[in-house]
């Protein structure tokens, strides 16, 4: 994780002023400290666990019934449903402890996969946009750039107006700027350096018009 500084605050909110002020769009940066709590991924790592122990003794019934004798301390030939039992059992063990170990957030997002990751980024940005930024200017042209701190992802997300024009490969090099700032631990320099790209792209598209003024606030927001 890392930390915003009120310098930050203040350099993003400059740089977002600056661009806005060469164009007619409107720019939003969102930072949250991640997008999911990923507990479905625990939940599935521990499905997994207890059907490995259930293929397990299936391919080895032998040891089932090793470890009956060595709990019991029986050698009598055991019963059908104290195997089973003995099988549900190891079974939730497995599936309990697996349960238990993900309930460490730092576990769980290495456990995550990256296509998850990004998939649910995404749908967090696009939920943040909708609520916040679609078609909250007169020329559908609100920009939001969203950087996730814990899965390392960020996106940019535009109105009706900007998609029209771009495509998202455009955005490609404002977000290699964000992210090499970004796994260099200054994340305020990287949605500085991608605003100011996005600024002129905007600038390209959406010259400034004497119509226009600022309807979103030219702010850092930190969820």
């Amino acid at each position: 994780m890392y930390d915003l500084t009120p310098d930050d605050h203040a350099r993003v909110s400059a740089a977002i002023a600056a661009a806005e002020a060469k164009s007619d769009g409107e720019i939003i940066a969102i930072t949250a400290d991640q997008s999911d709590a990923y507990h479905d991924v625990g939940l599935h790592w521990a499905v997994l666990a207890m059907v490995a122990v259930l293929a397990y003794f299936a391919a080895l019934p032998v040891q089932l019934e090793w470890w009956h004798d060595r709990l019991s301390g029986w050698s009598a030939e055991p019963t059908t449903r104290e195997l089973l039992t003995l099988l549900l059992f190891f079974a939730l063990l497995k599936f309990l402890a697996v349960l238990f170990l993900l309930k460490w957030r730092r576990l769980r997002m290495l456990l995550t996969p990256g296509s998850t990751k990004t998939r649910r980024v995404r749908r967090r940005a696009i939920m943040l946009f909708k609520t916040g930024a679609e078609r909250r200017t007169v020329g559908r042209t609100g920009i939001l750039i969203y950087l996730s701190m814990a899965e390392h992802r960020a996106e940019i997300v535009g109105d009706e107006a900007i998609t029209n024009v771009t495509t998202p490969e455009t955005w490609g090099e404002a977000m290699t700027a964000l992210l090499t700032h970004v796994k260099a631990g200054r994340p305020g320099d990287g949605i500085v350096a991608a605003v100011e790209i996005i600024g002129e792209v905007l600038a390209e598209h959406f010259p400034k018009s004497g119509e226009d003024s600022n309807e979103i606030p030219d702010k850092l927001i930190e969820l």
